[in-house]
């Protein structure tokens, strides 16, 4: 590893007095491509550039504690360097195995704490360590973002700390961002001069809020939630704990602890947004032991169509939800080899899940899934399971579910983060999988708890119930931000495809969505999502059966993941492995896109068979339009593929 410390004593020593001349780290990347520098002095700064291109400017990081404010005053006791080189391979994912590869400095300050910064090939990160005998409160923390120059923004902008589901905005220049407007994170800052991208993120947060970031000034601060002092019961059906008054602070925990990473990602290659795992590197290995019942897998579910079996021999409905109308899912779940039905609201009272909707027998329909090997998933809400956490788990678990859905945190304060591991550790002890929803982003407590095998997060194919806010542009916008920080439920599937002008939201009834048919295809590859739904109606499936076969076979989880083209905001081309089978996902997004396919990722020598579904030749007025090939491919095959507006392909390839 290169690292370098030096002391700068020419323009600052006439300014020493008693206290030490500022002091200056820099860390470089294994590579050399990213160097993180840090500087000590009456306050910490730090700043990030990537193939000596300026990202970060000099910018303030403090903790400012009950008692005493981390990074002001700053006296450094000792340094000690590392560097790290190792394997991880997750339960699950996209990719068997990840490179671990990074290089640390570890800085020691008087008053017990410590910075621990790493640079990546990906990224930097910086965290806060606290060695405090007593419980601190955490009045507020400094991370400034102060951006070089005035890069272009993509935003996943908000005005609140309840909501997670919110479309991106694109900003030229980072000037033209209101003062004082709040934004998730990730988000994304784009150096197009230099053809960089830099995303500010975090990672591993337990016991702590959820970090935003605020437009301030020429740059942005990190924003959190403080400690709820006061909450009711309110909301939507009056189940939600909405905050009402916060506390003077934003965190309440133990002296001796290290506190979330501060992450900046660069990169000059849109491609690798869509593999780059920092934030699960960054995060806690897993404390789970026994994992071998967590399973992913695909879903059938009620809720985006309302139960609709247009032409069943059964009423159906949301009027009619009952023991017969599932079991019906679950003979099309068993009959596709899907692994799992989930059962949304109504299955029980939304205040208390062990009173259960009397015409649902869910033991019953347990029982009768579980002999066709479809296991089943029941919604609940986060603030009534809360109550009696572990009883209504044990409720659930006794009933035969294999895993949770829990919906409406809308928080991610303190307490609310906490929620969230309380419900996935509990669940585990139970052998429960779980899926958040109305939740905050993940930021790598996946990692510790596997059994969490999706999140939302994300506005997903529900809102095209409502607006057409879930659309092609965003399909080509959120993989390259949100995804960095983990899976995302976007349940798609949707058979009624249509374009920009023929699109009407539709709520109550038969939903449609914005792209065409095989854009909605690719989205089972492009997107990362361990336990995916398919949204609509087994009754339209049953009329496509070239596409029933597509997403029966295509998996949830990967042994490969290649990204054969992508550019943030337009278009991705990615291929997928499972076991000898590869899957090709490719998406654009309102503008037509002709991609000319390599499949050099197959190995050579061998020949395949590639069913390949690309857009019809009307798609561009006829979104479920679609064409369906069946060809011989080896690594030396190239085709073209003509994307419709909003359009896409789809692949599976299999061995000859």
């Amino acid at each position: 590893m290169k690292f370098f410390r030096y002391i700068i004593v020419s323009a600052v020593a006439c300014f020493c007095f008693d206290t030490a001349c500022a002091q200056t780290y820099r860390l470089l990347s294994p590579d050399k491509k990213l160097e993180l520098t840090l500087t000590v002095n009456d306050t910490i700064t730090y700043a990030v550039a990537y193939k000596k291109v300026k990202l970060i400017d000099p910018s303030t990081i403090a903790l400012t504690l009950d008692k005493q404010t981390l990074g002001k005053a700053a006296s450094v006791i000792k340094t000690s360097t590392s560097t790290v080189n190792k394997i991880i391979k997750p339960l699950y994912g996209k990719n068997d195995v990840l490179t671990d590869h990074y290089n640390q400095l570890r800085i020691h300050f008087k008053n017990d704490y410590s910075l621990v910064l790493r640079a990546y090939n990906e990224g930097a990160a910086y965290r806060f360590v606290t060695k405090l005998s007593d419980s601190v409160k955490v009045l507020n923390e400094k991370a400034e973002f102060n951006l070089a120059g005035s890069p272009g923004a993509i935003l996943p902008q908000t005005d609140n700390y309840t909501a997670w589901e919110v479309p991106y905005v694109a900003y030229t220049n980072i000037d033209s961002v209101k003062q004082q407007q709040r934004a998730l994170t990730p988000s994304l800052f784009s150096f197009s001069k230099n053809g960089i991208n830099a995303i500010v993120a975090e990672a591993d947060v337990y016991n702590y809020p959820g970090m935003y970031i605020k437009k301030q000034g020429s740059g942005f601060v990190g924003n959190w939630a403080a400690y709820p002092a006061v909450a009711v019961m309110g909301s939507w059906g009056d189940f939600v704990s909405v905050v009402k008054e916060r506390k003077e602070y934003i965190a309440q925990t133990t002296g001796t602890r290290a506190y979330p990473w501060r992450v900046v990602i660069a990169t000059d290659d849109d491609r690798t947004l869509l593999t780059n795992e920092l934030i699960y590197k960054l995060s806690e290995p897993s404390a789970l032991k026994n994992t071998a019942w967590i399973k992913p897998g695909k879903a059938t579910w009620e809720w985006w169509h309302d139960a609709m079996l247009p032409g069943a021999d059964i009423p159906s409905g949301m009027a009619n939800r009952n023991t017969a109308l599932y079991k019906y899912y679950v003979d099309f779940a068993a009959k596709n080899k899907l692994e799992y039905l989930m059962i949304d609201a109504g299955w029980s009272n939304n205040h208390d899940v062990t009173k259960v909707n009397p015409k649902v027998d869910v033991k019953e329909l347990i029982t009768y899934a579980d002999k066709k090997n479809v296991g089943v998933f029941l919604w609940c809400v986060a603030s009534p399971l809360l109550k009696d956490l572990d009883n209504n788990l044990d409720f659930i678990k006794q009933l035969g579910a294999k895993g949770i859905k829990v919906d409406f945190f809308d928080r991610d304060d303190q307490q609310a983060i906490e929620w969230m591991e309380a419900i996935a550790k509990a669940a585990a002890e139970r052998h429960l999988m779980v899926n958040f929803h109305g939740c905050a982003k993940p930021t790598g407590m996946q990692r510790k708890y596997p059994n969490i095998v999706n999140y939302e997060a994300v506005r997903g194919e529900e809102c095209s119930k409502w607006d057409h806010t879930a659309n092609p542009q965003h399909h080509l916008t959120f993989p390259f931000i949100r995804m960095l920080g983990g899976p995302l439920d976007y349940t798609p599937g949707s058979m009624r495809n249509a374009t920009m002008q023929t699109f009407k939201p539709i709520d109550p009834g038969l939903p449609s969505s914005l792209g065409t048919r095989c854009h909605e295809l690719a989205m089972y590859v492009v997107f990362d999502q361990p336990f995916a739904m398919l949204s609509d109606s087994p009754k339209e499936y049953e009329k496509y059966p070239h596409i029933m076969r597509y997403l029966a076979a295509v998996p949830t989880t990967f042994n490969q993941t290649k990204v054969l083209d992508a550019k943030v905001g337009e278009y991705a081309v990615v291929a997928k492995r499972k076991d000898s089978e590869w899957f090709v996902g490719a998406m654009t997004n309102w503008d037509e896109k002709s991609i000319k396919l390599n499949f050099a990722f197959l190995p050579e020598g061998k020949t395949y068979v590639a069913d390949v579904y690309t857009d019809g030749a009307d798609a561009d007025t006829v979104a479920t339009g679609y064409s369906l090939k069946t060809m011989p491919v080896t690594s030396k095959t190239t085709i073209n593929i003509n994307m419709a507006k909003g359009g896409g392909a789809a692949m599976h390839i299999r061995p000859k």
